[in-house]
């Protein structure tokens, strides 16, 4: 499939203000607001559709609405032609996407492969008039690219943190000692304690687990070592869901970081232990979690319940 025959042009914020005039979607006032409204370097640099996701505006399409993220990227992908998608991370196999193409492909495109089957890749997309990197992407998976429109403030999102972790967890389980820090307070605040070197490594993929398990509102995060990989699964409104494969020297090193944060005895392997540790959430809000930890004939599974008021209260 060579690259799509269209002009290649990023979409513009003026421009996009008028097609929604035109399209009904917004009325007379607000097309005149919109465009005589005074915007900062930082509103510029936005993609149009996370700029106007922002300002609150009424749909007139449906009244008692408003244009939110999900209103505006459905109709960008109506008017393009491009099926919508709405990115479930819980549903993005982290190291197959990012073996199809490279971080610096990804944000210079600002594309996310979304799914990786045997007889094509769906690839989500924040500008449907940019397709010039099909014909090169298409070459190296030697297989057809299926594009979807996305929220690009998801697009962009996503891109940083799959990476990040991906890159993580390679960086970690090429280090054969993973030495972990002894000095860890059991109040953490998540990402301040920086070692150097490949302890870094997992200092990031502990902190992107906590942050994620937040994020999906997960109840408990199970740690499971196997014979060569362990897996990390969350438990989401009473379903587990399996959430990374990580190699098992890996998942090692994860579950004696949490014990040493949880001040459990990293040394006691053969015995159950029970903890807990206390950090915050990205919105603030303090959390409890409780840790118990079982031996099993690959390893320690470590269980944590979280404690979260918000999760409780739901």
């Amino acid at each position: 499939m060579a690259a799509i025959n269209t002009p290649q042009r990023p979409l513009e914020l003026l421009q996009v203000i008028n097609d929604l005039y035109k399209d009904g979607l917004i009325s007379q006032e607000t097309f005149d607001n919109l465009n005589t409204l005074s915007r900062t370097k930082e509103d510029y640099n936005k993609h149009p559709l996370v700029y106007l996701a922002g300002q609150n505006l009424r749909d007139e399409t449906r009244p008692t609405k408003q244009l939110d993220a999900e209103r505006l990227t459905r109709w960008m992908a109506e008017k393009t032609g491009l099926p919508y998608f709405s990115i479930d991370p819980l549903k993005i196999r982290a190291s197959s996407v990012s073996a199809i193409m490279s971080y610096a492909f990804a944000q210079k495109h600002k594309i996310l492969a979304v799914n990786v089957a045997d007889d094509k890749v769906t690839v989500a997309v924040s500008q449907p008039y940019l397709t010039e990197w099909i014909e090169n992407l298409e070459h190296v998976v030697n297989r057809p690219v299926e594009r979807v429109m996305a929220y690009p403030g998801d697009i962009e999102r996503f891109i940083v943190e799959i990476y990040t972790l991906v890159k993580s967890v390679a960086g970690a389980s090429k280090d054969k000692t993973l030495a972990l820090n002894s000095n860890i307070e059991a109040f953490l605040e998540l990402g301040e304690v920086k070692e150097d070197g490949n302890d870094s490594h997992i200092v990031t993929v502990v902190d992107w687990l906590f942050q994620y398990a937040f994020d999906q509102r997960a109840s408990d995060i199970h740690i499971e070592p196997r014979k060569h990989v362990g897996y990390v699964r969350f438990r989401i409104d009473g379903v587990m869901h399996r959430i990374y494969e990580m190699p098992i020297q890996v998942i090692v090193a994860i579950v004696s970081r949490i014990k040493n944060m949880g001040r459990l005895n990293i040394a006691e392997k053969r015995r159950p232990q029970d903890g807990r540790l206390k950090t915050k959430t990205p919105a603030g809000m303090e959390v409890e979690l409780r840790l118990s930890t079982m031996p099993t004939a690959f390893g320690e599974k470590l269980v944590m319940r979280i404690f979260d008021p918000d999760v409780l209260l739901k």
